[in-house]
C-alpha cells in the first residue's frame, strides 16, 4: 500500500545539521522518560528485599509502582493537547524539565512509598506532556528525507534511557542513582533553549516572518520560498476551521489515521514490551540461567538500544512496512520460545537445567526483532498522520491509548504469572503479535520519502491521476 507523489515542486537540499541538533537536544527529554519507566527493573527488587523500612513493598503494591508513570500520563497528554498550539511546541517541551527534575529529587530523598508513588505519578505527568510534544515537533521540523531518522530517535532516546537506568540502578543506590538520573532534564533545559520553534507552529499563529528565518535555520538556505509556500497552503487548508477533538472520527482521513495509530500502538503494547521493560530482571531471575539478572538486563536494553539505532537508519530506505512485518513475525516466534521454555520448566518434569539460557537467548531475540521495527515506527508515525489542527488531539489521544494499554498489560502480566505461571502471558504476547501482523499487512500505508502534505493527500483518498498512475504500477 503505497503513497503516491502528487507535489511536483522540489525542495532545494541544504545542511541538515541544525534538524539534528534540535532532535538531538529535544528528545534529551525522552531519555530521562526512559529512565523513569525502566527505574523499576533494578530498584523494585531492592525495595521488596528490603526488611523494617518505611519503603518495603510487596509484589502488588510493586506493580502499581511500576505503571504509576502511565497513570500520571493520561494527565500530562490532556494537559499537553489544550496547550501545545497555544505554548508552542518547544515551550512545551522546556516544561517538562521541571517536573522530571522534581520527581528525581523526590525519588532521592524519599522516606515512604507515598512519597514514591507521588513521585512516579508527577514524572507519569511529565511524560505525557513530552510524549505529546516531541513527536509533533520532530514531525513538523524535519525535512521528509530524514524525518523518519529524525522521529525514530523518539524511541532510541527513550530506551538508552532505559538502559542507562539499568546500567546506573544496578550498581548504585536508589538516592545516588536518582540523583545522577536528575542531571538529564538539566542538561535538556540548558541545550533545547536555543533551538528554533516549530515553522509550522509559527505560520499556524500568524508569524510568517519568524517561520521563514527558522525554516531557513533548520534547512541550511536562505531559499524556501518554496518550503514555506507549501507550509502555508498546508496550514491554512488544515487550519480554516479551528481542530476539534470530534474531527479525529469526523473527518474521513483522520479516522483513517487514528485505526492505523491505535492498531499499531495496540499491536506494539500487547506484545508486552512494557511488562517486559519492569519486570526484566525479574524475568531472568526466575529463569535461573547462570548469567547475573543484572549483567542479563544490561544486555538486553543494549542490544535494544543498538537495534532501534539499526532501525533508525534505515527506515527512510527500507520503508515503514516491511521492518512491521519482520519486527511482529521475529519477536511472535520469540515470544512464543519464551513462554514454551517456561511451560516446560514448570509444567513438566522435563528437566531444563541444560537449557537456562534459552530465556536470556529468546528475550533478546524478541528484543532483536521488536527492536527492528516496532519499537520506534509506531511512535515516529504519529508525527506523520494527522494534519496540524488536530494532530495535538490525535498526539494526546494516542498517548492516553498507550498508557491505558500498558497499564492493562502490565497488570496482566503481574497477575497471570503469579496465578497461572509464567509461560502464560508469553502465549498471550504471541497470539497479539500474530494478529497485529494480519493488520498491519492489510491496512497500514507506506510513508517513506512523502511529505506531511501528501500524506494526508493519501489518507483522504486525494491521490491524483499521476499517482494513481504511478501507484498502480509499483512506484512511490
Amino acid at each position: 500500500m503505497k503513497i503516491a507523489t502528487s507535489f511536483n515542486s522540489k525542495v532545494p537540499e541544504g545542511k541538515p545539521l541544525c534538524q539534528y541538533l534540535a532532535a538531538f537536544t529535544g528528545t534529551l527529554t525522552i531519555v530521562t522518560s526512559g529512565m523513569h519507566y525502566g527505574w523499576p527493573s533494578p530498584s523494585l527488587p531492592v525495595l521488596e528485599r528490603l526488611e523494617n523500612s518505611t519503603l518495603t513493598m510487596n509484589h502488588s503494591e510493586g506493580s502499581w509502582m511500576a505503571v504509576m508513570p502511565l497513570l500520571g500520563a493520561l494527565i500530562g497528554s490532556l494537559l499537553a493537547a489544550t496547550v501545545v498550539d497555544i505554548l508552542g511546541r518547544k515551550r512545551a517541551i522546556l516544561l517538562t524539565c521541571f517536573p522530571f527534575f522534581a520527581a528525581w529529587i523526590m525519588i532521592a530523598f524519599s522516606h515512604s512509598l507515598t512519597i514514591l508513588y507521588i513521585a512516579r505519578f508527577i514524572a507519569g505527568i511529565a511524560d505525557g506532556w513530552a510524549f505529546t510534544a516531541v513527536p509533533m515537533y520532530i514531525g513538523e521540523i524535519a525535512a521528509p528525507k530524514i524525518r523518519g531518522l529524525l522521529g525514530s530517535g523518539v524511541s532510541t532516546s527513550w530506551i538508552f534511557g532505559i538502559l542507562l537506568i539499568n546500567a546506573i540502578g544496578s550498581y548504585l543506590s536508589i538516592t545516588i542513582t536518582a540523583l545522577v538520573s536528575s542531571i538529564v532534564p538539566i542538561l535538556t533545559l540548558l541545550t533545547f533553549v536555543w533551538m528554533p520553534e516549530s515553522p509550522y507552529y509559527l505560520v499556524m499563529r500568524g508569524q510568517k516572518d519568524e517561520a521563514k528565518r527558522n525554516l531557513q535555520r533548520l534547512r541550511g538556505l536562505e531559499d524556501v520560498e518554496v518550503e514555506l509556500t507549501r507550509v502555508s497552503l498546508a496550514v491554512k487548508a488544515q487550519t480554516q476551521n479551528t481542530g476539534k477533538f470530534l474531527d479525529l472520527f469526523v473527518t474521513k482521513s483522520n479516522r483513517k489515521a487514528v485505526y492505523i495509530i491505535m492498531a499499531l500502538r495496540g499491536a506494539q503494547q500487547l506484545s508486552g514490551t512494557t511488562a517486559i521493560t519492569f519486570y526484566t530482571q525479574h524475568i531472568f531471575k526466575e529463569a535461573g540461567d547462570d548469567i547475573s539478572s543484572e549483567l542479563a538486563t544490561v544486555i538486553y536494553f543494549s542490544v535494544q538500544f543498538l537495534l532501534t539505532i539499526l532501525c533508525s537508519s534505515i527506515v527512510d530506505k527500507a520503508g515503514r512496512r516491511p521492518l512491521l512485518v519482520l519486527s511482529l513475525t521475529g519477536s511472535a516466534c520469540a515470544l512464543f520460545l519464551e513462554g514454551t521454555y517456561f511451560f516446560i520448566k514448570t509444567q513438566t518434569a522435563i528437566d531444563v537445567s541444560p537449557f537456562t539460557c534459552i530465556p536470556v537467548i529468546s528475550l533478546i531475540g524478541f528484543v532483536v526483532f521488536f527492536s527492528s521495527g516496532m519499537q520506534s515506527i509506531p511512535i515516529l508515525m504519529l508525527g506523520e498522520l494527522f494534519p496540524a489542527n488536530v494532530k495535538a488531539f490525535a498526539l494526546c489521544l494516542a498517548d492516553i491509548y498507550f498508557c491505558v494499554m500498558a497499564t492493562i498489560v502490565s497488570k496482566f502480566f503481574q497477575i497471570v504469572k503469579d496465578s497461572f505461571g509464567m509461560y502464560v502471558p508469553f502465549y498471550a504476547f504471541t497470539g497479539s503479535c500474530l494478529l497485529g501482523l494480519v493488520f498491519i499487512v492489510a491496512f497500514v500505508p507506506e510513508t517513506k520519502g512523502k511529505s506531511l502534505e501528501e500524506i494526508q493527500q493519501y489518507l483522504g483518498g486525494k491521490t491524483g491521476k499521476e499517482g494513481e498512475e504511478k501507484s498502480e504500477s509499483g512506484e512511490v
